[in-house]
Formats: C-alpha cells, sequence, structure tokens
C-alpha cells in the first residue's frame, strides 16, 4: 500500500514570516554571531559582568560606609544606595513583568563548575548553550555563595526567570544583605554581585557635561559604555576612605547619565518602604532616602521598622514574614518625579542632622564565605512545614492522651478489683446475714415448740444477746452495702472520664485526618490550576501564532492589490502621454494644411486637442 503525499501551498508572506522568526531562534547554518542577539533578548546584558574588573579595594572601602540600619551607604552626610530601577536600566532585561517577585524551594546542593562548562561548550543546541551560559552567569557571578559551584537554588530561580519573574528585587535583597553581615560581622566574603555595585558606583561619578543623545536611545548599554571608558586603576582603600569621608554633594553626580526614570516605586502594600526576598533571606530599603538618585528633590523619607526589615530562611516566624512580603508586592505604589529649584527641603537638612547612626567606620576584611545564610522554601513547602509542625504537635499530644488513657485503664482495673473485693464482701455479709436469720427463726421454732423451762428473764436475756448480734451483723452489713456503693459511684466516674478521653482522642484523630485531607485538595487544587494555566498559555500562543499568520497573509494579499493597481495607474499615464502627444502633433498639423483645407478636418483636431488636455491631467 503506498503512503498518500500530502501538498500544502503556502502564501509568501507566511513563508518569509516563518523563515525569519526560525532563523531567529535557530540561528544560521554557518553564521555563529547572531548567539549574541539571542542571548541579549532572552537575558539582557549579563553577558558583560564577565568582562568588568571588580575593584576589591574600592567594594572593601564601601562596606566600611554601609548603614545596616537604613540600608544604604552614608558618605560623610550623603545617603547612597543601589535601587531597582537603576539595576534593571543597568540589565537591561525586557522580557519580565515588573513586581512579579521570585519564591524558591529550599535544596541545599551545589553543581560543579567545570560540568557545566563542558555542557555549555559540547551542547549541540545553540539555545541550549545560550541558557546554560546564562545558568552560569547567575550561579557563579551574580549569586557566586559556593566558589566554583552554582546552589540548586540558582537552578530553581533561574527556571521562575522563564516566567518571567523579574531578578532585580532578589539580587538587590542579597547584595544588601551581604553588606550588612560583612559590615556587621567586620569580616566574610560578600557574595552579592560586585560587577553591578562597582559599576553603580563609579557611574554617580560619571561626570558629562550634557547627556549625549545616543544614551536616549533604546538600544544603548550601559555596561557597554561602561567597559569602553578609562576608569582609574590601582588605588587603594586607603584613598577610597579618605574620599568618601570627605565626599561632598557636589561631588557626586546624583542621577547616573544612563537613567531617566518618571516614576519611583517607593512602597509596596501597608509597609512604609520595599520589602526585598532573595534566595536565603530578606530586606527592606527605602527609595525615598535618595531621591537626589532621580533627580528629584529630597524630602524626610518614612523608615520606620526598616531596622527589623532584614530576616534570614531559618528558625520561627520566617515563614509569616515570606507570606507578608509576597503579600505586599500585591500593591506596589509609584511617586511620579518632578524637578525643583532647590535639591534639599529644610526639613530634611534638620532631621539629616539629627538622624542616628549606625555607622562606625572600622577597618572591614570582606573576603571569606558567610555560613549564617539559609535558603528559602516555596509557599507548597510552607504548608508542607506548617503541616509538619502541627502533625509533630499533635503526635505529642497523642502520646500524652495514650500515656493517660493507659493510666485511667490501670486504675479502672484497680477499682474494679476493688469494687469486686467489696462486692464479695457484702456477699459473704449477706450471706451471713441470712444464715443468722435462719438460725434465729429454727431457734424460735425449737423455743416454741420444745417448750424448754427457762425463766422469762433468762429467756429475754438471751434474746436480747441474739438482737444485739443481729444488729452488729446489720450494721457491719450496712457499712459493707455504703463502701459497695461509693465504690460504684467512683468506677462511674472513672469510666465517664475514660469516655471523654476517648471521645477527644476521637476528635484529635478526625481533626488530623481532615488536615491531611485538606493538605491534599491543596496540592491537587494548586497541579490542577497550574494545568489550567498551561493550557490557556497553551490557546493563547495557538491564537497569536494564528493571527500573526492572518495578518501576514492580508498584508501579503493587500501588497499584491497594491503592485496591481500601480501597474494599472502606470498604465493609464502611459495612454495618457500618447494622447497628450497625439494633441501636439494634431496641433502641428493644423498648422500645415493650407486655409481651404483646413476646414475639413478642423473639427477632428479640436477633438484630439480636447482628450489631450483631459489626458495632461493623468499625466
Amino acid at each position: 500500500m503506498e503512503e498518500s503525499i500530502t501538498q500544502i501551498i503556502e502564501k509568501n508572506a507566511v513563508v518569509r514570516d516563518w523563515s525569519l522568526k526560525t532563523q531567529r531562534e535557530k540561528g544560521d547554518s554557518l553564521v555563529e554571531g547572531n548567539t549574541r542577539g539571542i542571548f541579549t533578548e532572552r537575558y539582557g546584558d549579563i553577558a558583560h559582568l564577565i568582562t568588568i574588573r571588580v575593584d576589591e579595594q574600592l567594594i572593601q572601602a564601601m562596606v566600611r560606609f554601609w548603614d545596616p540600619a537604613y540600608q544604604c551607604f552614608t558618605f560623610n552626610q550623603e545617603d547612597m544606595t543601589p535601587t531597582i530601577e537603576e539595576y534593571a536600566a543597568l540589565l537591561r532585561i525586557d522580557n519580565v513583568q515588573f513586581g512579579k517577585i521570585y519564591v524558591k524551594e529550599p535544596k541545599p546542593l551545589t553543581f560543579r563548575k567545570n560540568y557545566l562548562r563542558e555542557s555549555v561548550l559540547s551542547h549541540p543546541d545553540i539555545l541550549k548553550r545560550v541558557n546554560l551560559f546564562a545558568l552560569a552567569i547567575y550561579g557563579l557571578v551574580i549569586f557566586p555563595r559556593v566558589l566554583g559551584h552554582i546552589e540548586v537554588a540558582v537552578f530553581d530561580f533561574f527556571e521562575r526567570l522563564k516566567q518571567g519573574v523579574d531578578p532585580v528585587p532578589t539580587i538587590l535583597a542579597e547584595t544588601f544583605r551581604s553588606l550588612s553581615t560583612c559590615r556587621r560581622v567586620g569580616k566574610g566574603r560578600f557574595i552579592g554581585c560586585a560587577q553591578l555595585l562597582n559599576v553603580w558606583i563609579l557611574s554617580h561619578f560619571w561626570k558629562v557635561e550634557r547627556t549625549p543623545f545616543h544614551m536616549f536611545s533604546k538600544t544603548f548599554a550601559p555596561l557597554e559604555a561602561y567597559l569602553k571608558k578609562e576608569w582609574p586603576k590601582e588605588i587603594t582603600e586607603q584613598h577610597w576612605v579618605s574620599v568618601f569621608q570627605n565626599l561632598r554633594a557636589e561631588d557626586i553626580t546624583w542621577r547616573a547619565p544612563w537613567i531617566r526614570p518618571s516614576v519611583l516605586l517607593y512602597k509596596c502594600g501597608s509597609q512604609d518602604w520595599v520589602p526585598l526576598l532573595g534566595l536565603w533571606g530578606g530586606v527592606g530599603y527605602a527609595p525615598l532616602l535618595v531621591q537626589r538618585q532621580f533627580s528629584s528633590r529630597q524630602f524626610i523619607p518614612a523608615t520606620g521598622g526598616l531596622v527589623q526589615s532584614e530576616f534570614a530562611f531559618t528558625g520561627e516566624g520566617y515563614m509569616k514574614k515570606i507570606r507578608d512580603t509576597a503579600r505586599s508586592w500585591n500593591e506596589i505604589h509609584f511617586m511620579e518625579l518632578a524637578l525643583y529649584a532647590d535639591t534639599l527641603t529644610q526639613g530634611y537638612d534638620l532631621w539629616r542632622k539629627q538622624r542616628r547612626s549606625s555607622q562606625q567606620i572600622s577597618s572591614t576584611n570582606c573576603t571569606a564565605q558567610n555560613p549564617f545564610l539559609e535558603e528559602m522554601p516555596s509557599e507548597l513547602e510552607i504548608a508542607r512545614q506548617e503541616f509538619e509542625h502541627e502533625k509533630a504537635r499533635m503526635s505529642r499530644d497523642l502520646s500524652t492522651l495514650q500515656e493517660e488513657n493507659y493510666q485511667l485503664k490501670i486504675e479502672v482495673q484497680v477499682e474494679k478489683s476493688r469494687t469486686e473485693k467489696v462486692q464479695r464482701e457484702a456477699e459473704i455479709v449477706r450471706n451471713d446475714l441470712r444464715d443468722l436469720h435462719l438460725e434465729n427463726k429454727k431457734l424460735r421454732n425449737t423455743i416454741k415448740n420444745s417448750g424448754l423451762g427457762k425463766s422469762t428473764a433468762e429467756w429475754k436475756e438471751e434474746i436480747g444477746n441474739i438482737k444485739g448480734g443481729m444488729e452488729f451483723w446489720k450494721g457491719k452489713a450496712k457499712k459493707e452495702e455504703e463502701k459497695a456503693a461509693r465504690a460504684a459511684i467512683e468506677l462511674r466516674r472513672k469510666n465517664a472520664e475514660y469516655e471523654i478521653v476517648t471521645a477527644e482522642f476521637a476528635n484529635s484523630q478526625s481533626e488530623h485526618q481532615e488536615l491531611k485531607r485538606r493538605v491534599r485538595d491543596l496540592e491537587n487544587m494548586l497541579q490542577s490550576r497550574q494545568q489550567q494555566l498551561d493550557n490557556l498559555l497553551k490557546d493563547l500562543e495557538e491564537k497569536n501564532d494564528q493571527y500573526d499568520r492572518d495578518m501576514h497573509a492580508y498584508e501579503g494579499i493587500l501588497q499584491e492589490r497594491e503592485m496591481q493597481l500601480n501597474f494599472l495607474i502606470n498604465e493609464i499615464r502611459q495612454a495618457a502621454m500618447q494622447v497628450v502627444q497625439l494633441s501636439d502633433e494634431a496641433e502641428v498639423l493644423s498648422c500645415q494644411f493650407p486655409p481651404s483645407q483646413r476646414s475639413s478636418i478642423s473639427e477632428f483636431l479640436e477633438q484630439v486637442k480636447k482628450q489631450g488636455n483631459v489626458a495632461r491631467k493623468f499625466v
């Protein structure tokens, strides 16, 4: 049986767009230069970070002036700090969703640098090589927590970048936390992105008389321009410290020449500042503290609670802080930037002079690794950990209840044995009393029948003795019955307590099962929502592709119609030119004929001239 051959005819415009898209995605057959364009389109300008030389003396000097209480550098009396807007302008990562922050699952593992290098160089797919190269930059340059290795936390973060997560808040968070740790401890290895911090601080000393026009272009790359510029070298740490200690406002280029923001993100949710979540902890910073970096007038910033904003992803209570921070980013507040004649308000001058500082300039050796940082769990991991805590608590309660239940069972057994003993003794007393009644009855019958010759006094005395014995046994029997009744009441009370404890135990087990069911439902709901989201995204991509194909097809048809119309217009113009030429020739001929013959053809020549005048309009 022969296989059928399917023939598909596509429009020229559709094939053109498909070819262009495929060439951009997969690259040329021989030319490798397109790889850079693909990388920049996906990951911005992070590749330039590899070639940026880090001035270690500059970074160590800057750490001395970091103020953990306000999350800013305090140079003399001037406050400066990196901002989300500035780092975003440096990195130029376009395919992100602003305000979408990152939360990851804890995986305390690492990935060898050598293995990653081999994968980058040997992978046959150019897109895979691009992704691996970007992963290496994020793991070894931007988040260099373990030398020569990439933590799995960075892998999880890198995967989330494909979903439009903005990496800038995460980069800033780890930069601020590492600066604060080195500043407080007085030593440690800086595990933030030193290259970006280096470019940022030097850009604020980048003096330009007039901003070049090309800096306003969308294709302008600040990191590339930084690499082309000559910067001072071989400057000691002490020299930088002296510069920062004597720094004045007029020495600073407050607004970097490569940024032109119109608004400033200044707070999130109910917080008075911007909370940030990194890979191993969280922190907050106050952009209102450095408004001069955006050419805006500096007024008194809101900094309440900023000193308590930093936390690590360890210990109790950090999961609530993570949830609160994520909830705050659902409502972000921007401030419009405006230029004023005065760069500082009078109130700010007074506040800045009275402000307390946590700084105390000292020698700081920022080289070794900080071992006190942990990783952040995801929301599902948070729910699981809460479930484990609740499960452990219920297990402890269950063990306590089981122990109490065991003790109650022992007490019930003891009380049962005591009750049985009292019941046996009471039964013996009842039998003795019954035997005594029988003996008394027999004795009376014997006395009555035999008629013994005792005196009335003797009989009364004997009867009194018998009655006394009976009263004694009756009293003893009554006491035993009361004792048995008390034992029975105590047994009923113990049984009631045992039933209550059993009911509580059953309720706790039902609550435990309900909690497990809720966790399963939550996981199933999360999976279903993720599946629905994937399906919606897939349908949206298909509709967008179909829409693009239709648009390109319509454009092709429109171009064909336009070409036909142009062809007809050219034909009309040529015909009009011929008519005009005939009209001119007719006028010449009319002059050549003698007057006697001119009258016979004058009417025809006049018609030709009129047609020529009409045709001149089309020419």
